[in-house]
């Protein structure tokens, strides 16, 4: 492939496919979540488990970019991993419709719908995310994934507050009524989004393709980049921080339903407000970053530090709130909450972009699509392992404590202090490394 300066309407275009994707995990991370634990009485580990092994598929991403790689277009990959993504969704409610009337197919049907799910948006996230990194400038890069990051949650935003308002008074044909049209809509909208950007900027040379690097070179690349020390130090700040980050992604709804009575279209619409408020923290720094130093090393320290220890404030708020019952401003503290997770979000995405994009070339060819792979199955571990904990750690606190209030209190107590520890490694990280991040300097 190579490597040609996407304009900035190309990169918004490519931002919806992100917001396609976000409208589709919603649905079985956040709402199909709620029905199984609130309306069916099913244990909250059930859809946790399937959630964090929706992650585990993902550690497949880098093969999916690998294979990217390999290729000379981008765009076949991200509309598989769409179609298999939109796929999944629609078999996971069908599966939430086997569970309700006690079908054990349905754990059967649930396990192969999220493995698509993970498979997709494997798939497509990390096509997608790799094809930004070439055909972006390295100046753009922070930019482009600040944009599309942020039309993501725009994506879960839209679709939490919609399918909110849509699914009450609910049911089992509404849910399937709504979530297919979901699915079926965030799967055209990738389509139109897609469609003719690779052919909008300057594509290869013309004769022969260039040679394709050997099947081993993909253990070779896996290799060079963890011999990067610098990122090496990176990842631990990216595993402490995106586990904490997605420890409350299963027990918001199910904790706004068990101690505030909240609908499931109450819920939906409650975790809609907190990524309102990721979406206004990643907007803040996005724009203000350059006024107040966003774009220097020690600025993208502030900015993760900050965010970081203003997630932790949140979820002291939280743990008090499990306290202080119906009482507590409840929406204003997850707004809060969602404004802190996008301060520094956006950074550390920014970052974690740019050290995959803009590493050194192989003499094979490009790397960005295993770069953005390896990145990106980093993540989703953590993703995997915070859900998982957060979810069973309910499960059994309320076993062992017997009271659902001090249980939430204490998930969330933990959570806290996981912010705080993130917060820790980022103000020690190496300043080249958020230099180059900002910059997409090579390493």
């Amino acid at each position: 492939m190579t490597s040609a300066s996407l304009g900035w309407l190309g990169i918004v275009r490519l931002g919806l496919v992100q917001s396609a994707i976000g409208a589709i995990v919603m649905l079985a991370t956040s709402l199909l979540n709620r029905v199984m634990v609130v309306e069916y009485a099913l244990p909250a580990a059930l859809p946790a488990g399937l959630v964090a092994w929706h992650y585990a598929v993902q550690l497949s991403r880098p093969m999916w970019g690998h294979g990217s790689d390999r290729g000379r277009r981008r765009t076949p990959w991200i509309l598989l991993g769409m179609a298999i993504l939109a796929l999944g969704a629609v078999l996971a409610i069908d599966a939430v419709s086997l569970l309700a009337t006690g079908s054990a197919w349905g754990y059967a049907l649930a396990l192969v719908a999220f493995t698509m799910i993970g498979a997709g948006v494997g798939a497509a996230g990390t096509s997608l995310l790799a094809l930004l990194a070439t055909c972006v400038a390295p100046e753009r890069r922070a930019a482009a994934a600040s944009i599309t990051w942020i039309m993501m949650i725009a994506g879960i935003v839209v679709t939490a507050g919609v399918a909110g308002a849509l699914i009450d008074p609910f049911s089992l044909p509404r849910l399937a009524t709504v979530g297919s049209a979901v699915a079926g809509g965030a799967f055209l909208l990738a389509i139109v989004a897609v469609w003719g950007v690779e052919g909008e900027r300057a594509g290869p040379a013309p004769g022969p393709a260039p040679p394709v690097a050997p099947a081993s070179d993909f253990a070779t690349a896996l290799r060079e980049i963890w011999s990067d020390e610098e990122a090496r130090r990176f990842t631990i700040f990216v595993f402490l921080s995106m586990c904490a980050y997605s420890m409350q992604d299963l027990i918001l709804e199910p904790f706004a339903g068990l101690l505030f009575d909240y609908s499931p279209g109450q819920s939906t619409q409650l975790s809609g407000i907190q990524h309102a408020g990721v979406l206004a923290g990643m907007v803040l720094v996005g724009v203000g970053g350059s006024a107040f130093g966003g774009r220097s090393a020690a600025g993208l320290r502030r900015w993760i530090v900050g965010g970081c220890i203003g997630s932790a404030l949140a979820l002291v708020g939280l743990a008090m709130a499990a306290q202080a019952g119906p009482v507590w401003p409840l929406a204003a503290n997850i707004a809060m909450l969602g404004f802190a997770n996008g301060v520094f979000a956006v950074a550390a995405i920014s970052t974690m972009m740019a050290l995959a994009g803009g590493g050194k070339a192989s003499p094979s060819g490009g790397r960005e699509g295993i770069r953005m792979g390896v990145w990106g199955a980093a993540q989703a571990v953590a993703f995997g392992l915070g859900g998982l904990i957060g979810a069973v750690g309910v499960d059994a606190g309320r076993a062992l404590i017997g009271s659902t209030p001090q249980t939430f209190t204490l998930v969330f107590g933990l959570e806290s202090l996981l912010f705080l520890a993130a917060a820790s490694v980022a103000r020690r990280a190496p300043s080249r490394v958020a230099r180059r991040a900002w910059t997409g300097s090579p390493a």
